[in-house]
């Protein structure tokens, strides 16, 4: 068994708690609960033949003058990005995020979760977003812990990449792709 450590990171209300609650006990909770440090779920998935233990750290959502905290970083294998669909501000804090999580963590695989896609008609972001994020090196996917929409395919998507990158270290940690 093959155990990746994977970084949930965003702003505050972005989801990621959600998103990971969905993922790994299948709940969704309309109450808002705010992230205190860090809180660690383990969720086992089967890629082919080789199961991989992806331990969830979903770290506290941070302000736009908050560094994410290294120690929280430390010895990830991959990081979860977190967007809320509905505030174009946490998308130009993402960049931020960014460049503070990979001056700690190196080059290794990301997503970006457009979250909250089941609220349209609050939608924010724009086509030109998500090229913005492609020509960034970023995976995004639309997802909605509320309706479960992109969240099995993201946590497997970045599952994948992060197994792959552990086979082989010299390739490519960011895949490009715009869904």
């Amino acid at each position: 068994m093959i155990q990746k450590k994977v970084c949930m990171v965003g702003v505050h209300g972005t989801g990621k708690t959600s998103l990971v609650q969905l993922y790994v006990h299948s709940i969704f909770s309309v109450k808002y609960h705010s992230t205190v440090g860090v809180k660690i779920d383990r969720k086992l998935v089967q890629l082919g033949n080789t199961a991989v233990n992806l331990l969830l750290w979903d770290i506290e959502g941070r302000s736009s003058e908050q560094d994410v905290p290294a120690s929280y970083l430390r010895g990830a294998h991959a990081v979860f990005f977190v967007v809320d669909g509905t505030r174009r501000e946490t998308l130009e804090q993402l960049f931020d995020l960014s460049e503070q999580t990979s001056s700690v963590t190196g080059d290794i695989p990301s997503i970006v979760a457009l979250n909250k896609a089941d609220l349209k008609d609050q939608w924010a972001l724009a086509a030109a977003d998500s090229k913005r994020l492609l020509a960034s090196g970023f995976h995004a996917l639309k997802t909605s812990a509320k309706t479960g929409d992109g969240v099995e395919d993201a946590f497997i998507w970045l599952a994948q990449a992060a197994v792959k990158a552990s086979l082989a270290p010299d390739s490519q940690a960011k895949v490009h792709h715009e869904n």
